[in-house]
């Protein structure tokens, strides 16, 4: 564990038990890996996305911060919350989108960019939000490697540390999830 690293979850410990020094200390330590996520998950939409990355990135850490109950124990465990507060945030953007211009504005992403799926397809995010809570239904550890991946751009490496698996189980429980998608993709095109 680097020193960063071990600052970071000594301020999410402090930022737990409610200091809001710690809260200031820890933005400047996480806001480049969360710009990060956010450009990587940017990247991926339509050219003309109105969403910017400072503003999914302020969003999701405010939401992170303003949290009650969520005792982060570790930096990795605050990036896997990230990315799932960032994927609530894009699938209710595109809700928003998607409602205001009924159908003609939606929310589409390259799955293959991303995540490598193959023969190169356009997903509706809506769609895959849907597919993910019912991979999760069946199986939450794929579920969660999938967000992991997709959403937060953790490595097989990262997973595997965070999830306590090894890397082998998760480019396993990987290749099955991302199989399962693409046929259930598919399936809903």
């Amino acid at each position: 564990m680097n020193n960063q690293t071990t600052k970071i979850t000594q301020l999410l410990s402090k930022a737990g038990e409610g200091s809001k020094t710690a809260l200031d200390e820890l933005l400047p330590l996480v806001y480049d890996e969360l710009k990060r996520i956010a450009n990587k998950q940017l990247s991926s939409e339509r050219p003309n996305h109105t969403l910017q990355a400072t503003a999914l990135v302020n969003e999701a850490y405010l939401l992170l911060v303003n949290q009650h109950s969520v005792d982060f124990r570790n930096r990795l465990h605050f990036f896997s919350i990230a990315s799932e507060v960032m994927r609530r945030i894009l699938v209710n953007y595109a809700i928003a989108k998607k409602a205001q211009k009924r159908g003609s504005g939606e929310t589409v992403i390259s799955l293959d960019e991303v995540i490598s799926f193959p023969n190169r397809q356009d997903i509706d995010l809506i769609k895959l939000d849907e597919s993910l809570k019912e991979l999760a239904e069946m199986d939450s550890d794929q579920a969660k490697i999938v967000e992991l991946k997709f959403f937060g751009g953790l490595t097989n490496e990262e997973i595997a540390e965070f999830m306590q698996i090894s890397i082998s189980t998760v480019k396993r429980e990987w290749a099955s999830a991302r199989a399962w998608l693409l046929g259930r993709m598919k399936d809903e095109s």
